[in-house]
């Protein structure tokens, strides 16, 4: 029997935990997903995100980074009306904001992938936890991409928004030592 990170309680964090969180993400799409979805989580548990991702996925054109920066008053009132995702206006209102300043930094580095990468050298950080409640919830690196992104005009990106999107992108192996996935995605 193998042990994983604590947090992974319910079946679909376990899953996620499984199969994603930590896996070096290297796709803009995939790339914007996590920095929305983890700016829709400030101030609430990542399993309500989870299960409200595919509806996420819907109601944001599948994170169609192009799309999204051409949101208009009536996409927000919408997204606003839709009870299966978080309805903040201010995140939503961000969402957009972000998609736009996502373009930019595409345009000036080739790819957003290039220019997240760059913080870490193109080479997830190693940490070697030993329970969960040792594993920060920002880091030195994570201050840098937030001051960053917030003076190319991105919103909701506060450090530990910023540490939870680097966790889950792979750009840190913050998995317990003991879980099984920390050793396969150190390898």
């Amino acid at each position: 029997m193998y042990s994983r990170c604590q947090w992974a309680k319910d079946q679909i964090e376990i899953d996620y935990h499984d199969k994603e969180w930590g896996v070096p993400v290297h796709e803009d799409r995939k790339l914007f997903e996590f920095l929305v979805l983890e700016g829709m989580q400030a101030g609430l548990s990542w399993r309500t995100i989870l299960k409200k991702r595919q509806e996420f996925r819907k109601a944001f054109d599948n994170f169609q980074v192009q799309q999204i920066a051409r949101y208009n008053k009536s996409k927000i009132r919408q997204l606003c009306y839709n009870p299966l995702i978080i309805r903040n206006r201010k995140k939503i209102e961000a969402a957009i904001i972000n998609a736009n300043a996502f373009l930019n930094v595409q345009k000036e580095f080739g790819s957003f992938d290039t220019y997240i990468w760059n913080f870490v050298r193109y080479k997830p950080i190693q940490n070697s936890w030993k329970n969960h409640n040792d594993v920060p919830s920002m880091s030195r690196e994570s201050e840098m991409i937030c001051i960053d992104l917030r003076n190319r005009g991105f919103k909701f990106v506060g450090s530990k928004v910023c540490y939870a999107m680097m966790q889950a992108i792979g750009m840190v192996n913050d998995h317990t030592i003991d879980c099984f996935r920390h050793k396969e995605l150190k390898n």
